[in-house]
Protein backbone atom coordinates (compact mmCIF):
# COMPACT_ATOMS: atom_id res chain seq x y z
CA UNK A 1 0.00 0.00 0.00
CA UNK A 2 1.37 3.92 -0.96
CA UNK A 3 2.56 5.55 2.04
CA UNK A 4 0.64 8.96 2.63
CA UNK A 5 1.79 12.08 4.90
CA UNK A 6 -0.52 14.88 6.19
CA UNK A 7 -0.14 18.68 5.55
CA UNK A 8 -2.48 20.70 7.53
CA UNK A 9 -4.85 17.99 6.95
CA UNK A 10 -4.83 16.98 3.74
CA UNK A 11 -3.28 13.55 3.08
CA UNK A 12 -0.69 13.50 0.22
CA UNK A 13 1.55 10.69 -1.12
CA UNK A 14 4.50 10.44 0.75
CA UNK A 15 7.05 9.91 -2.31
CA UNK A 16 5.31 12.89 -4.57
CA UNK A 17 5.68 15.39 -1.20
CA UNK A 18 8.31 18.16 -0.95
CA UNK A 19 9.02 21.08 1.42
CA UNK A 20 7.70 23.97 0.85
CA UNK A 21 9.89 26.96 -0.06
CA UNK A 22 10.61 29.48 2.57
CA UNK A 23 9.79 26.21 4.83
CA UNK A 24 11.69 28.12 8.32
CA UNK A 25 11.65 25.04 9.88
CA UNK A 26 14.56 24.02 6.36
CA UNK A 27 16.17 27.57 6.71
CA UNK A 28 16.42 28.53 10.82
CA UNK A 29 15.10 25.18 12.44
CA UNK A 30 11.70 27.36 13.46
CA UNK A 31 9.55 24.35 14.74
CA UNK A 32 9.13 21.75 16.89
CA UNK A 33 8.37 18.05 16.46
CA UNK A 34 7.00 14.63 18.75
CA UNK A 35 7.71 11.68 18.29
CA UNK A 36 4.85 9.32 19.15
CA UNK A 37 4.31 5.41 19.51
CA UNK A 38 1.68 3.51 17.96
CA UNK A 39 0.71 0.32 19.59
CA UNK A 40 -2.23 -1.73 17.81
CA UNK A 41 -3.09 0.49 15.40
CA UNK A 42 -3.08 3.98 17.76
CA UNK A 43 -1.42 6.77 19.30
CA UNK A 44 -0.32 6.18 22.99
CA UNK A 45 0.31 9.07 25.70
CA UNK A 46 -1.13 11.78 23.43
CA UNK A 47 -1.49 13.64 26.71
CA UNK A 48 1.55 14.50 27.35
CA UNK A 49 2.82 15.19 24.06
CA UNK A 50 0.39 17.57 23.56
CA UNK A 51 0.94 19.33 26.24
CA UNK A 52 4.68 19.35 26.05
CA UNK A 53 3.46 20.64 21.87
CA UNK A 54 1.51 23.66 23.30
CA UNK A 55 4.33 24.52 25.82
CA UNK A 56 6.44 24.67 23.02
CA UNK A 57 4.28 26.88 20.50
CA UNK A 58 3.94 28.97 23.56
CA UNK A 59 7.42 29.46 24.51
CA UNK A 60 8.38 29.85 20.45
CA UNK A 61 5.34 32.61 20.34
CA UNK A 62 3.81 30.23 17.69
CA UNK A 63 0.21 31.31 16.98
CA UNK A 64 -1.83 27.73 16.51
CA UNK A 65 -5.39 28.01 15.33
CA UNK A 66 -8.33 27.60 18.12
CA UNK A 67 -9.10 23.83 16.50
CA UNK A 68 -5.46 22.76 17.41
CA UNK A 69 -6.32 20.99 20.20
CA UNK A 70 -5.33 16.32 21.51
CA UNK A 71 -8.46 15.18 20.22
CA UNK A 72 -7.75 17.13 16.64
CA UNK A 73 -4.62 15.58 16.62
CA UNK A 74 -5.56 12.43 17.50
CA UNK A 75 -8.30 12.16 14.71
CA UNK A 76 -5.22 13.67 12.08
CA UNK A 77 -3.16 10.68 13.30
CA UNK A 78 -5.92 8.13 13.25
CA UNK A 79 -6.87 9.15 10.03
CA UNK A 80 -3.42 8.59 8.52
CA UNK A 81 -2.76 5.53 10.20
CA UNK A 82 -5.54 3.68 9.16
CA UNK A 83 -4.61 5.01 5.72
CA UNK A 84 -0.94 3.99 5.57
CA UNK A 85 -2.67 0.27 6.94
CA UNK A 86 -0.71 0.22 10.29
CA UNK A 87 -2.71 -1.79 12.35
CA UNK A 88 -0.32 -2.81 15.33
CA UNK A 89 3.28 -1.74 15.90
CA UNK A 90 4.41 1.90 14.65
CA UNK A 91 5.46 5.54 14.90
CA UNK A 92 4.64 8.71 14.15
CA UNK A 93 6.12 12.25 13.71
CA UNK A 94 4.22 15.27 14.19
CA UNK A 95 5.64 18.45 13.23
CA UNK A 96 4.58 21.81 13.77
CA UNK A 97 6.45 24.79 11.81
CA UNK A 98 6.00 28.00 11.97
CA UNK A 99 4.89 29.62 8.49
CA UNK A 100 6.43 30.78 5.55
CA UNK A 101 7.81 34.29 5.47
CA UNK A 102 10.24 36.54 6.85
CA UNK A 103 14.35 36.15 6.98
CA UNK A 104 15.21 35.78 11.03
CA UNK A 105 12.46 37.87 11.96
CA UNK A 106 9.22 35.89 10.87
CA UNK A 107 6.36 37.67 9.09
CA UNK A 108 3.60 35.77 10.85
CA UNK A 109 3.59 33.37 13.70
CA UNK A 110 0.95 30.83 12.33
CA UNK A 111 2.21 27.60 11.95
CA UNK A 112 1.52 24.19 9.39
CA UNK A 113 1.45 21.09 10.56
CA UNK A 114 3.19 17.39 9.52
CA UNK A 115 2.28 14.26 10.08
CA UNK A 116 4.10 11.05 8.57
CA UNK A 117 3.52 7.57 10.01
CA UNK A 118 5.38 4.15 9.65
CA UNK A 119 4.51 0.78 10.57
CA UNK A 120 7.24 -1.17 12.69
CA UNK A 121 8.02 -5.13 13.44
CA UNK A 122 6.98 -4.38 17.16
CA UNK A 123 3.81 -3.94 19.13
CA UNK A 124 4.93 -4.21 22.30
CA UNK A 125 7.76 -2.20 24.05
CA UNK A 126 10.73 -4.47 23.92
CA UNK A 127 14.01 -4.43 25.80
CA UNK A 128 17.25 -4.33 24.14
CA UNK A 129 18.70 -7.52 23.87
CA UNK A 130 22.18 -6.35 24.09
CA UNK A 131 22.91 -4.01 26.84
CA UNK A 132 24.18 -0.73 25.61
CA UNK A 133 27.93 0.58 26.02
CA UNK A 134 28.03 4.39 26.52
CA UNK A 135 31.16 6.97 27.83
CA UNK A 136 30.55 10.68 27.67
CA UNK A 137 30.42 13.18 24.97
CA UNK A 138 32.83 16.12 25.88
CA UNK A 139 33.03 17.65 22.40
CA UNK A 140 29.85 19.72 22.67
CA UNK A 141 28.10 21.15 26.06
CA UNK A 142 24.51 22.04 25.89
CA UNK A 143 23.09 24.96 27.01
CA UNK A 144 20.72 25.56 29.65
CA UNK A 145 17.70 27.46 28.33
CA UNK A 146 13.79 28.36 28.69
CA UNK A 147 14.02 26.20 25.26
CA UNK A 148 16.05 22.79 26.45
CA UNK A 149 13.37 20.74 27.50
CA UNK A 150 11.68 21.10 24.35
CA UNK A 151 11.81 19.38 20.96
CA UNK A 152 12.95 22.27 18.29
CA UNK A 153 14.36 21.36 14.89
CA UNK A 154 17.53 22.18 16.02
CA UNK A 155 19.14 18.75 16.67
CA UNK A 156 22.77 19.24 15.82
CA UNK A 157 24.26 18.35 19.06
CA UNK A 158 22.29 14.91 19.32
CA UNK A 159 23.54 14.25 16.02
CA UNK A 160 27.54 14.93 16.40
CA UNK A 161 27.23 13.09 19.73
CA UNK A 162 25.67 9.87 17.69
CA UNK A 163 28.52 10.11 15.32
CA UNK A 164 31.02 10.82 17.47
CA UNK A 165 29.84 7.00 19.82
CA UNK A 166 29.47 5.44 16.12
CA UNK A 167 33.10 6.32 15.57
CA UNK A 168 34.37 4.94 19.35
CA UNK A 169 32.29 1.97 18.49
CA UNK A 170 29.93 2.57 21.33
CA UNK A 171 26.14 2.60 21.60
CA UNK A 172 25.75 6.26 23.26
CA UNK A 173 27.20 9.06 24.48
CA UNK A 174 25.82 10.81 27.72
CA UNK A 175 25.24 14.71 27.02
CA UNK A 176 26.68 17.16 29.82
CA UNK A 177 25.53 20.95 30.63
CA UNK A 178 28.22 23.34 30.79
CA UNK A 179 28.01 22.61 35.18
CA UNK A 180 29.60 19.50 33.93
CA UNK A 181 26.36 17.81 35.00
CA UNK A 182 25.13 15.05 32.52
CA UNK A 183 22.24 14.94 31.36
CA UNK A 184 20.56 13.18 28.75
CA UNK A 185 21.76 10.72 26.00
CA UNK A 186 21.67 11.26 22.18
CA UNK A 187 18.31 10.43 21.73
CA UNK A 188 16.99 9.67 25.28
CA UNK A 189 16.46 11.05 28.95
CA UNK A 190 19.13 9.33 31.44
CA UNK A 191 18.43 7.33 34.97
CA UNK A 192 20.64 5.95 37.52
CA UNK A 193 19.71 3.30 40.04
CA UNK A 194 20.67 2.90 43.13
CA UNK A 195 19.39 1.05 45.95
CA UNK A 196 16.45 0.83 44.27
CA UNK A 197 15.62 4.66 44.23
CA UNK A 198 15.85 6.16 40.62
CA UNK A 199 17.75 9.25 39.88
CA UNK A 200 17.62 11.42 36.84
CA UNK A 201 18.41 15.02 36.31
CA UNK A 202 16.04 18.11 36.94
CA UNK A 203 14.59 19.55 33.69
CA UNK A 204 16.31 22.91 35.57
CA UNK A 205 20.14 21.31 34.42
CA UNK A 206 18.93 21.30 30.61
CA UNK A 207 17.62 17.81 29.70
CA UNK A 208 15.06 17.59 27.08
CA UNK A 209 11.85 17.23 28.77
CA UNK A 210 10.60 13.68 27.84
CA UNK A 211 7.35 11.98 27.43
CA UNK A 212 8.60 8.98 28.38
CA UNK A 213 10.70 10.14 31.11
CA UNK A 214 7.40 11.59 32.43
CA UNK A 215 5.33 8.19 32.68
CA UNK A 216 8.42 6.70 34.30
CA UNK A 217 9.03 9.12 36.94
CA UNK A 218 4.64 9.05 37.48
CA UNK A 219 4.84 4.72 37.16
CA UNK A 220 8.00 4.52 39.11
CA UNK A 221 6.25 6.78 42.79
CA UNK A 222 2.85 4.69 41.42
CA UNK A 223 4.57 1.62 42.08
CA UNK A 224 6.27 3.03 45.31
CA UNK A 225 9.89 3.87 43.48
CA UNK A 226 11.12 6.37 45.04
CA UNK A 227 12.36 9.27 42.62
CA UNK A 228 14.68 12.27 43.23
CA UNK A 229 15.14 14.78 40.65
CA UNK A 230 19.08 16.20 41.04
CA UNK A 231 22.26 16.34 39.38
CA UNK A 232 24.20 13.22 37.96
CA UNK A 233 27.95 13.11 37.63
CA UNK A 234 30.71 10.56 36.66
CA UNK A 235 31.18 9.46 40.11
CA UNK A 236 27.28 8.38 40.17
CA UNK A 237 27.27 6.23 37.20
CA UNK A 238 30.27 4.39 38.85
CA UNK A 239 28.82 3.29 41.71
CA UNK A 240 25.12 2.65 40.03
CA UNK A 241 23.64 -0.25 40.52
CA UNK A 242 21.89 0.19 36.97
CA UNK A 243 21.46 2.87 34.43
CA UNK A 244 18.72 2.85 31.45
CA UNK A 245 18.21 5.47 29.13
CA UNK A 246 14.00 5.98 27.90
CA UNK A 247 12.29 7.43 24.62
CA UNK A 248 8.83 8.03 23.33
CA UNK A 249 9.63 5.12 20.88
CA UNK A 250 12.05 2.22 22.77
CA UNK A 251 10.67 2.57 26.03
CA UNK A 252 13.46 1.44 28.39
CA UNK A 253 16.60 0.98 26.87
CA UNK A 254 19.17 -0.79 29.45
CA UNK A 255 22.64 0.16 29.77
CA UNK A 256 25.07 -2.68 29.93
CA UNK A 257 28.21 -0.51 31.04
CA UNK A 258 29.87 2.94 31.05
CA UNK A 259 33.92 2.61 30.28
CA UNK A 260 34.62 -0.45 32.75
CA UNK A 261 31.46 -0.67 34.78
CA UNK A 262 29.03 -2.92 34.36
CA UNK A 263 25.20 -2.70 34.88
CA UNK A 264 22.37 -4.73 36.18
CA UNK A 265 18.83 -4.38 34.36
CA UNK A 266 16.16 -6.02 37.11
CA UNK A 267 14.81 -2.19 37.23
CA UNK A 268 14.84 -1.74 33.34
CA UNK A 269 12.96 -4.97 32.94
CA UNK A 270 10.04 -3.85 35.66
CA UNK A 271 9.46 -0.79 33.71
CA UNK A 272 9.10 -2.51 30.72
CA UNK A 273 6.67 -4.58 32.07
CA UNK A 274 4.64 -2.09 33.76
CA UNK A 275 4.57 0.33 30.60
CA UNK A 276 3.33 -2.91 28.84
CA UNK A 277 0.38 -3.58 31.13
CA UNK A 278 -0.43 0.18 31.09
CA UNK A 279 -0.43 1.09 27.36
CA UNK A 280 -0.61 -2.79 25.28
CA UNK A 281 -4.04 -3.78 26.97
CA UNK A 282 -5.48 -0.07 26.59
CA UNK A 283 -4.52 0.89 23.06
Amino acid sequence: MSQFVNFNGKLLPAEAFSIMAGNRAYLYGDGLFESIRIMNGRPINMDNHFKRLYEGMEALKMKPPATFSMEFFENELQSLISENGIDKGGWARLSIDRKPGGRFLPQTNHVDYFIEAQATDENKFMLNDRGYRIDLYNDIKKDISPLSKYKTKNGLIYIMAKLRSQERGLDDLLIQNFKMGIIEGGSSNLFVVSNGVLYTPGLDLGPLGGTMRMQIINMAIKNNIKVYECNISPQNLLVADEVFLTNAIQGVIWVESYRTKQYGKEMAKTLISLLNERWYATS
